[in-house]
This record gives structure tokens, sequence and C-alpha cells, in this order.
């Protein structure tokens, strides 16, 4: 028969999950962040323990509003500028123990790609209007020429012409 493993499964998964875990009393006090909520924000467990949400997340009002309404927030997502982060959240009341966690799936990466696309995207608007408008300037330019010669030649057919019917030619 297989070993026990001293960690359980449960505390294994804590560890190794790639998504910012973060558990927060009814007074949105730290009681638990996980491996991955460390490294997105930057913060030790020891040192954020017992402190209030807002010191990392600067805003707990979906904490409070989920504790207050006992209902869960799904998908919401969030940016952390002062870490660089964005995020899609769940927040959901464990009403039984008192306590409110949210899941934080990392969307920096994403993010930033759909910024970089719409950039890219910005940029060729900006030359297909430049390339539009040069091209309206030159056809005018052409329609311009085209009319000054059209007129100068026309005029000079004309005088020919009646230098014809007056015999001079």
């Amino acid at each position: 028969m297989p070993e026990q493993p001293t960690k359980s499964l449960w505390e294994i998964l804590w560890d190794y999950d790639p998504n910012g875990l973060i558990v927060v009393d009814k007074e949105l006090r730290i009681r638990l962040i996980n491996p991955a909520f460390s490294r997105m924000f930057k913060v030790e467990a020891d040192h954020v323990f017992g402190q209030h949400a807002e010191t990392i997340l600067h805003d707990a009002a979906e904490f409070k509003e989920v504790w207050e309404s006992n209902r869960v927030i799904y998908a919401k997502e969030g940016e952390y500028p002062d870490y660089d982060l964005h995020v899609r959240k769940v927040v959901f009341p464990i009403r039984d123990q008192e306590l409110v966690a949210c899941i934080m799936v990392d969307l920096t990466h994403e993010w930033r790609q759909n910024q970089e696309m719409m950039s890219i995207k910005r940029e060729t608007i900006a030359k297909i209007n430049e390339v539009v408008d040069n091209q309206m300037k030159v056809a005018q330019e052409i329609a311009g020429l085209l009319g000054e010669t059209t007129a100068e030649t026309k005029v000079n057919l004309l005088r020919l012409r009646q230098m014809v019917e007056q015999g001079i030619v």
C-alpha cells in the first residue's frame, strides 16, 4: 500500500495552483495566500497575514460585497497597475468558516498581446488613411493638370481652326 504523503493533496494543490488564491475573514483581514498570489503581488505570506486586504489590493469592495450579499462574483476582471497585473477573479463566500475566498487568473500576458494588437490596428488604420489621402491628393493634382492641358489644347486648336478658316494656314 502506498505511503500517505506528509502534505495532503489539497495542500499540494494549494501550493502548485498557478492561480493566485487569497482568503480573508469577514473583517477582510488576510488569513491565507498561496505561492502564486505571493508571486503575483510580490509579497510574502508571513508579512501580510492579518493585514487588511486593502493593503495589497487597494480595494476590497468585492470581498465586502460577497460577504454581505452571500453571492459569488464570477469572472470579474481587475487591474493592479502597481504590480503590472491584470486578472480575472472569482470571489466567493465560505459562510460556515466566516471567510471570503478569491481565485485570480493572471491575464497579464493576454492583456499585453491584446494591447499590442490594438496598437497595430490603430497604426494600420492611420497608414490606410494616409495612403488614401495621398492618393486623393495625387488624383486631384493629375485632374488639375489634365484640365489645364485640355484647356490649353482646346484654345490652341480653336486658334488653329480659326486660322484655317481665315485661310492663314
